[in-house]
């Protein structure tokens, strides 16, 4: 990968920097780059971001140039922090497709794109990214405890800069199991407050 001058150049190339100015956003974005550009190390705010995720999508580009985008779900914590430049997850049976790692194989560069949907936030992050096959200690580290799946290999994602985008247009959706929740708490609360009055309904006692 050839060296950025600043983190953020992996995305604003020329060309991208050149449709700014003419469009009116590239002195709001020089003066970010005045201070260094992205983030490239993962720091507390987006480890914890990363731990509470379901779900992850995970784009790579062919030698021909053509793009794929791959879902990958599990419990929170099933993307791991391993280190402050290195995120990793096992790579559990599917289709068996192998296109993701086919693309790995002649390109290594990657995007992983993050998106919470309760709280309305999405995470950017650029990097390189390998398959690492016949590694079962590596993959029984990124296993999530007790979850069912049957893990083929691991993932391990190099970070070279992320980015936090506004969460304009994101649709507030929430997860079946809270949603399940909630309405439970719900319902046992008004069986207890209707508990209560009828508790209250109940005629006084007369005095003999």
């Amino acid at each position: 990968m050839a060296t950025l001058q600043i983190s953020s150049d992996i995305a604003f190339t020329k060309e991208v920097k050149a449709i700014q100015d003419r469009k009116g956003s590239r002195d709001s974005y020089a003066r970010m780059e005045e201070k260094g550009g992205w983030s490239v190390d993962i720091d507390d705010q987006l480890a914890s971001f990363i731990a509470e995720q379901r779900s992850v999508f995970l784009a790579t580009v062919s030698s021909d140039g053509a793009p794929y985008i791959q879902h990958r779900g599990g419990p929170p914590g099933f993307l791991k922090v391993l280190d402050a430049r290195t995120l990793g997850f096992a790579d559990f049976k599917g289709n068996r497709q192998f296109i993701t790692q086919g693309n790995l194989v002649e390109n290594n560069k990657a995007h992983l794109f993050l998106i919470d949907y309760v709280h309305r936030r999405r995470v950017k992050i650029w990097g390189r990214a390998r398959i690492i096959e016949d590694d079962p200690e590596l993959v029984e580290r990124l296993m999530p405890e007790n979850y069912r799946a049957r893990p083929e290999q691991a993932l391990l994602f190099d970070v070279d800069a992320w980015d936090v985008n506004c969460p304009q247009h994101i649709p507030q959706r929430f997860e079946a199991e809270d949603v399940e929740r909630a309405l439970a708490d719900r319902d046992a609360r008004i069986a207890a407050l209707e508990a209560e009055l009828a508790s209250l309904r109940q005629p006084l006692p007369t005095e003999g």
